[in-house]
């Protein structure tokens, strides 16, 4: 019989906010795979599955996850982590691999079922769907997403200041993903766009180190990688106005 690979959403932090599709995959698995640094620290995705199942049931296995200028080890590492869980599918019936957030959205998660699907080819992969981090904020901050004909645009800083100041002079909210290290580059861009008035940020979310604040606050300094920022569009029809 197949191998199956689950990749399961275990949301941005908080782990009351774990579907409960999410806990049974995590649950019924042989095994949970987390990613890991090679710096060996426990990551959200860790911490939150250890509130579900026991930890001799986690593997961690290490990944690149901050890799992005030395293509050549960002590559082998794909490899080696490929083949560790290569080998879990061999042995396990059921593995399921834990994701922050979504395992559909900007996930690790994607990456290592590509690279199954071509070592081991007869797994069947399957995803379970994770709150993500603009749904979190929004609810922790009170910043609606969308209304009536609005468009929502993601966009992650990691491909520039250039791509977010284009969303952000365009029309809808703007959420904007991994954008700590580029606080300053951030904050002038919603300056440039008239965006910073309603516009808040947040990071940890869920977590005992948990900040939530308003944009205009930014003050240039680095803030934690995973920082989410939304910027929502001027709402000036009352309600139903966007409808």
């Amino acid at each position: 019989m197949s191998s199956r690979l689950v990749g399961v959403g275990v949301g941005p932090g908080d782990p009351e906010l774990v579907t409960v599709k999410g806990v049974n995959a995590l649950r019924a698995a042989d095994v949970v795979v987390v990613p890991v640094l090679d710096s060996g620290e426990r990551g959200r995705a860790e911490a939150t599955v250890l509130h579900y199942v026991p930890a001799g049931k986690v593997v961690r296995v290490v990944f690149a996850l901050n890799e992005r200028t030395d293509r050549a080890r960002r590559e082998a590492a794909w490899d080696a982590a490929g083949e560790r869980v290569a080998e879990l599918l061999r042995e396990h019936r059921a593995v399921a691999f834990a994701t922050i957030g979504d395992p559909n959205v900007y996930s690790t998660f994607t990456y290592l079922a590509q690279t199954l699907v071509e070592l081991v080819p007869d797994t069947v992969v399957e995803t379970v769907p994770g709150i993500t981090a603009m749904q979190d904020l929004a609810a922790r901050s009170g910043a609606v997403l969308t209304e009536g004909t609005e468009p929502l645009t993601l966009v992650p800083v990691t491909a520039g200041a250039a791509v977010l100041k284009d969303a952000l002079a365009g029309p809808g909210t703007v959420v904007a993903y991994k954008f700590g290290r580029r606080a300053g580059e951030v904050a002038e861009a919603l300056r440039e766009t008239g965006r910073i008035g309603d516009a808040v940020w947040g990071s940890a979310l869920g977590l005992p180190e948990e900040s939530v604040r308003p944009a205009a606050e930014l003050d240039g300094a680095p803030l934690p990688y995973l920082s989410t920022l939304i910027a929502p569009p001027r709402r000036d029809g009352g309600r139903g106005g966007k409808l």
